[in-house]
């Protein structure tokens, strides 16, 4: 995991978990969503503040491989490559292992974009010279 621009270890909480004892798939969209804000936020990107000017970051698109599942009481680390890949899109390759015995849980590749005042996606200058700034794969 040290390949990772990014990483940030949770735990499972037990209402994150379906009938079956393992966490709904659709919960660990909120982990890989968390660990993308927390990244962001740690290099100076305030979505706050970006929405209060009219700019939305939004996920264009979500490919997720779920490998094996989590349950109750689980620790796990996200980890998080950001790759610039075109004028108007972010990648997000991110990756869920369990802890302590590091097997992987999902792989997920997480394509977004910034949408301007008028609905149009273009990616804010200051995001770009910070991604640029702080992540390897741009």
């Amino acid at each position: 995991m040290n390949s990772y621009d990014f990483s940030l270890e949770m735990s499972v909480r037990d209402y994150e978990c379906d009938m079956q004892g393992i966490v709904n798939n659709a919960v660990y969209q909120n982990y890989l969503e968390h660990t993308r804000h927390e990244c962001m936020k740690s290099v100076g990107i305030d979505f706050k503040r970006f929405t209060m000017m009219g700019i939305h970051f939004v996920v264009v698109r979500a490919e997720i491989d779920y490998k094996s599942a989590l349950t109750s009481g689980d620790s796990f680390r996200v980890g998080l490559r950001l790759i610039k890949e075109s004028r108007l899109r972010l990648v997000f390759y991110q990756d869920i292992h369990r802890l302590p015995d590091e097997k992987l849980v999902l792989k997920a590749k997480i394509t977004a974009t910034a949408l301007n005042q008028q609905g149009r996606p273009e990616i804010p200058k200051e995001v770009e010279n910070v991604v640029r700034a702080h992540f390897a794969g741009t």
